[in-house]
């Protein structure tokens, strides 16, 4: 039986490209609240499990399920619009826009039911969205740089400008594909400052990391993947002492 509390439900969910089987027997359960983190070695099928997710990729069999909804067979803007927002490996942004403007649109589009060109011309006089989107920028510790162009910035701050511009969504679920690649250390440890806080909010997040100081800092649960199937499951603790998962990822060092 399907624990009431579980937000999103990946339900036996497979995915073949040919003769590769890419996705095997997932079932991952995801609960309200909590910070579920998926990682394992490169090629084990984790894009490809999130991309299944919203809705970019549709599964050779298994449904995904989100709040009672089935997710499978819907357009990735109808998945947003359902509250589920994801933060790319890759930042997307629109480079030759403010900052401001960067997280002002993604507001406008889900008020709108998707994004228009004609939003661009409508930014300046959507004041109440205009004040929100501060909010959020002071939020990720980025106000001070909101007349930027969001091209200009560093992959740090790109990143927190992106998560600006899904938590001005107010999702119920937030996606996270590799939220620290590619930063210094500092700016990791910035981010995970920033994550943390909103996890103390209650908002539920996935998130997808190699980086397994990113993971212990923040997961109330861990799925690991080998070869496009869940291995292990369980909080950092089992997950860490699993031999399974030091042999198939970890090393035996961590």
């Amino acid at each position: 039986m399907t624990n009431p509390n579980v937000v999103l439900h990946v339900a036996d969910v497979h995915k073949r490209f040919g003769g590769l089987h890419a996705l095997a027997d997932i079932d991952l359960q995801v609960e309200e609240g909590k910070t579920h983190a998926i990682i394992g070695p490169n090629g084990a099928g984790k894009s490809t499990l999130l991309n299944v997710i919203i809705g970019k990729l549709a599964p050779s069999s298994g449904q995904v399920v989100f709040d009672g909804a089935v997710l499978t067979g819907r357009k990735p803007f109808q998945i947003n619009q359902l509250g589920i927002a994801r933060v790319f490996q890759t930042p997307e942004i629109f480079a030759d826009l403010s900052v401001l403007h960067n997280v002002m649109i993604p507001a406008l589009a889900k008020r709108d039911g998707m994004f228009k060109l004609n939003m661009l011309r409508a930014l300046d006089s959507e004041t109440g969205i205009r004040a929100e989107a501060e909010d959020m920028l002071e939020d990720v510790g980025m106000l001070a740089r909101r007349d930027m162009l969001a091209g200009s910035l560093s992959r740090g701050d790109k990143r927190r400008m992106e998560l600006a511009m899904c938590l001005i969504q107010h999702p119920r679920l937030l996606l996270l594909d590799e939220p620290t690649a590619g930063m210094s250390r500092h700016d990791t440890n910035t981010t995970i400052e920033l994550l943390q806080k909103i996890k103390a909010r209650g908002m539920t997040k996935v998130i997808i990391e190699h980086d397994m100081h990113v993971v212990f800092s923040l997961a109330d649960k861990i799925s690991v993947l080998a070869q496009g199937r869940i291995i292990a499951d369980g909080s950092p603790d089992e997950v860490r002492g699993n031999p399974k998962v030091q042999e198939a990822y970890l090393g035996g060092t961590h």
